[in-house]
């Protein structure tokens, strides 16, 4: 399996080199069916003999995926495609399921010139097999099997909500629920740290370096499959009680940049900005979102995106906005009518009202301003 990652990795690099050749001499780009054409004679070249010990299907995937990612480019959906590197992301995929056997009751699976595997059944299989997908990643082996099935349109349950997520608090609701940070990174942090000062010990690319890297790579692992985890679960949890949730739509490349600025121009407070844009990006905001989308279509929800300005700045009792309501990172305090709640909290009231506004009327955001609360924010304001 590992020979058969590296042929098709051989097989994009080497397709991904021609491209850019004849870039560079001003030639017009291969497609899709004349890189196949190529691939059948580096096959029968004796400097590539070693191609045909690998299926040809999933080499001919690696061109494929090749000519996506150009497409992606110059769709301006993506950068501009780069070479692979050993390690990263090996895998290769097998798209004719003629060629493929599915034996779930032995959990088993029978892949061209792989024979009969054993795999751990970790779901069902549903569904018409269309292509199976192997990865290879931190040491282990996955398939990824995608079917093809009809599923039945669920109805959405719940109302609506809006969502303001944090660093504090992992994300806050605007009926006044909260989710907690899991804070993967740092749980782990003293363990990485130690572990990467071992293998700078290590002589590089010897057998304990090896060792050292793949501890480390387990480390990452662990950390990734929990945040992973802790969101599918808050996820899953929101999408299935609420109809409608709005989120703001956060630029989290933005928010995380540093503050080191220039030799000419130097930052302020760097090591500070540091340590916040460290924990910004271990609560996982951007995937939060992404699987917020695609379950809420799944049970007939929707999801909104709102704009962030003055979410936490603004009064949803009078409707004023000011810099000083929020002088604390927790409390909100209004300066004009003296209303006081959690700043969190106050930020997913905000959302939520803008949210209604945008899915009502589509209004702007200088029009949003002037938008009265509606009878079920203002019951919450009440009660509070």
């Amino acid at each position: 399996m590992r020979c058969f990652a590296g042929s098709c990795r051989f097989v994009y690099n080497k397709g991904l080199a021609l491209q850019k050749a004849r870039f560079d001499a001003c030639e017009k780009k291969l497609n899709y069916a004349e890189l196949c054409k190529l691939l059948t004679q580096w096959r029968s070249e004796t400097q590539t003999s070693l191609l045909k010990d690998a299926p040809t299907h999933p080499l001919q995937q690696a061109l494929k995926d090749l000519e996506r990612a150009y497409r992606n480019f110059f769709a301006r959906r993506a950068n501009l495609p780069r070479f692979k590197k050993k390690g990263q992301h090996d895998s290769f995929r097998y798209p004719d399921p003629k060629q493929i056997r599915l034996d779930q009751v032995n959990s088993r699976l029978f892949l061209p010139k792989l024979g009969w595997l054993r795999y751990r059944n970790s779901r069902k299989v549903l569904g018409a097999v269309k292509n199976v997908t192997v990865i290879l990643w931190c040491g282990q082996w996955f398939v990824s099997i995608q079917t093809e099935r009809e599923v039945e349109q669920y109805l959405s349950r719940g109302g609506a909500v809006g969502i303001d997520l944090g660093v504090a608090r992992f994300a806050t609701l605007s009926d006044g629920t909260f989710y907690a940070p899991l804070n993967s990174f740092k749980r782990h942090a003293i363990a990485l740290r130690k572990g990467q000062q071992a293998m700078c010990r290590k002589q590089r690319f010897s057998n304990n370096w090896r060792k050292a890297k793949e501890r480390i790579q387990r480390i990452h692992a662990r950390i990734g499959n929990a945040r992973r985890d802790y969101l599918h679960k808050t996820s899953t949890a929101i999408s299935q009680n609420h109809a409608m949730v709005c989120i703001e739509e956060l630029q989290v490349r933005n928010m995380s940049r540093s503050a080191a600025g220039s030799t000419e121009n130097p930052g302020n407070r760097v090591r500070a900005k540091a340590g916040l844009n460290k924990s910004i990006l271990d609560q996982g905001w951007f995937e939060f979102r992404r699987q917020l989308e695609y379950k809420l279509a799944w049970n007939g929800g929707s999801l909104i995106l709102v704009a962030p300005q003055n979410t936490s700045r603004r009064c949803p009792q009078c409707d004023g906005v000011s810099a000083q309501n929020r002088r604390t990172q927790e409390r909100f305090h209004c300066i004009a009518c003296g209303f006081e709640a959690n700043a969190d909290w106050v930020g997913a009231i905000n959302i939520l009202r803008a949210g209604h506004a945008r899915c009502a009327c589509g209004v702007s955001d200088a029009d949003r301003q002037q938008q009265e609360p509606t009878e079920a924010i203002q019951e919450h304001l009440r009660a509070a």
